[in-house]
């Protein structure tokens, strides 16, 4: 409702200006809350932009627009809602709003309960977010637990804004790397037997791998090495990279992380497909031969250097694969193609947005989030980790030990190009200090709130407010109503960071009233005003925990 208010707003200030002349069309006009909470609800600085333009005093220009807008708002709809309109120098506009703004808030969050937050940003627009894609060779780590989250809020919230969003894992089954790990599984089960055998640098060297060993012999009942040769490599191969689908999936399952579409590269990419998807950039003077290789001419498309896309020796680079998986994404009809990678794929994005030129399609309707990594803390000190030596935390260690819900937040607390710092001790804490304990006790506090008003005083909320007028209830009525605005925000930024802070403020500022408004009282029609205003902070906290993919309890 904040947000209707803001846009009628706007409309007014956009008619005042008329008297100066037709405002730019490219000119925006914004609507912010002032630094100094003092100057008021809401400032605008368009006379500071037209300064410019018409080379006035913009405290002049901001006169001439107030004197307009205290005509125009008595007879608006924004009539009994707006204030007071002031000047402060150097030329912002501030407006103050009546509690009569605030009390549609409140109608409007308890009239749409589970909706309420969702906004037509998107206008429908079709989404394709892909994330976490684990190369099927190992458990998830938590690299992948923050892409995890990342991208799974991400949708949530697109789909909250408006958007018709979906997740999709892309399984690389396709290259040498399940050869790798059939030859790794391969290797174990030979030392099981007592084969002294020289260990491949280049294999998988975790623990995993010797239990995948243990199962493969198990369920096939393998009891010499004779009955190890009796399997082909190719059912090594196979089993492993079942094994570890199996895992990875329940890995995301435990984390409330499901996916809307899982493509593999061995039915996207295949050898056909990348040939006639090579083919076809060659006819358009995109790929030449050298040195007994292909290259791709990225560089036409602003790449620093052109890139190899199929070796002398015929086998394919990851580029080629990768640029049909992204040709096919485009064909499926997606306005959107949202690509979430780790910080090791900065150079990638180039790559494939040159690709995309290459083959005609809309280069601005892909984008690359490279998400920074996690780091773990325990006791005060860094856990170190080593992928290469097999030395990792896993997805599953972490919500073992945290929960999904603190690992899932935790996840999220940073932009997603900001390294994030992961603090076990921290999450585990049932205390305030913890973000994630601080937000479910403002929701299990209400619950509680609401259950013994009923029970034992017989109140319930009501739906007609005059009463609420502390700066407290009016506080906490400002931050319900900009649940939207976040959410939007995040929608545009493509990273859900802000809700998780915002959720966080929201419950400390629910904290602040609780302290100071006693809410069942004496005063029958006061507490039912309280009741109704702690319901609709529940619902908006129910439903950022919803889109964050945490739990709301009703009891701590």
């Amino acid at each position: 409702m904040l947000s209707l208010i803001r846009n009628q707003l706007t409309d007014l200030i956009r008619s005042s200006c008329g008297e100066l002349g037709a405002l730019p069309p490219d000119m925006s006009i914004i609507l912010d809350a002032p630094v100094v909470k003092e100057h008021g609800d809401l400032a605008c600085n368009i006379a500071l932009q037209l300064s410019k333009i018409l080379r006035r005093n913009p405290f002049e220009i901001a006169q001439t627009i107030k004197k307009s807008l205290e005509e125009r708002i008595p007879v608006s709809a924004l009539k009994g809602k707006i204030t007071s309109v002031e000047v402060l120098k150097p030329g912002f506009i501030n407006f103050r709003l009546s509690p009569l703004a605030y009390y549609e808030v409140l109608q409007d969050i308890l009239v749409k309960g589970v909706i309420f937050g969702h906004t037509d940003l998107g206008k429908g627009k079709r989404v394709l977010v892909e994330f976490v894609s684990a190369n099927p060779t190992g458990p998830l780590t938590v690299a992948h637990a923050r892409q995890a989250a990342v991208g799974d809020v991400l949708v949530n919230i697109l789909n909250a804004t408006g958007h018709h969003a979906q997740r999709e894992f892309y399984v690389n089954d396709g290259g040498n790397q399940i050869r790798t790990l059939g030859t790794s599984v391969l290797s174990r089960v030979k030392e099981i037997f007592g084969e002294k055998i020289v260990y491949p640098e280049d294999c998988y060297q975790g623990d995993y791998i010797k239990d995948m060993a243990k199962i493969f012999v198990d369920e096939r009942k393998i009891v010499s090495l004779e009955d190890v040769e009796k399997h082909s490599f190719e059912e090594y191969c196979s089993f492993s990279k079942n094994y570890l689908m199996d895992v990875i999936r329940e890995d995301l399952r435990l984390f409330r992380v499901t996916f809307d579409n899982w493509s593999f590269e061995s039915e996207v990419a295949t050898h056909d497909k990348i040939e006639k998807t090579l083919e076809d950039l060659k006819g358009k003077g995109f790929i030449y031969e050298k040195d007994g290789a292909l290259w791709f001419a990225s560089t036409q498309f602003g790449d620093d250097k052109d890139r190899v896309v199929k070796k002398s020796d015929g086998f394919y680079t990851y580029l080629a694969p990768d640029i049909v998986y992204h040709k096919n994404k485009y064909d499926r009809g997606f306005d959107l193609l949202v690509d979430i990678l780790g910080p090791d794929h900065h150079g990638y994005i180039p790559r494939i947005k040159a690709a995309a030129q290459a083959l005609g399609k809309d280069v601005t309707a892909l984008e690359g989030l490279i998400i920074q990594l996690a780091t773990i803390f325990r006791d005060g000190k860094q856990l170190r980790m080593s992928t290469r030596a097999g030395e990792f935390i896993s997805l599953r260690e972490v919500v073992n030990e945290v929960g999904t819900d603190a690992g899932r937040y935790f996840m999220l607390m940073r932009q997603v190009s900001q390294q994030l710092e992961f603090d076990i001790d921290l999450a585990k804490k049932q205390a305030p200090e913890n973000p994630v304990f601080y937000i479910q006790y403002a929701h299990a506090r209400i619950c509680s709130i609401l259950r013994k008003a009923k029970d034992e005083a017989s109140l319930l909320p009501t739906k007609n407010f005059m009463r609420l007028s502390e700066d407290a209830e009016i506080d906490l009525i400002k931050k319900l109503g900009q649940f939207p605005d976040f959410l939007n925000l995040c929608s545009q930024q493509l990273d859900p960071a802000a809700l998780p802070r915002y959720m966080q403020e929201l419950a400390g500022v629910y904290h602040r009233f609780y302290d100071r408004c006693r809410v069942i009282d004496e005063d029958k029609v006061l507490s039912s005003e309280r009741l109704a205003l702690c319901d609709a902070t529940r619902i908006v906290l129910a439903n950022g925990l919803k889109i964050l993919g945490i739990t709301a309890p009703e009891k701590m």
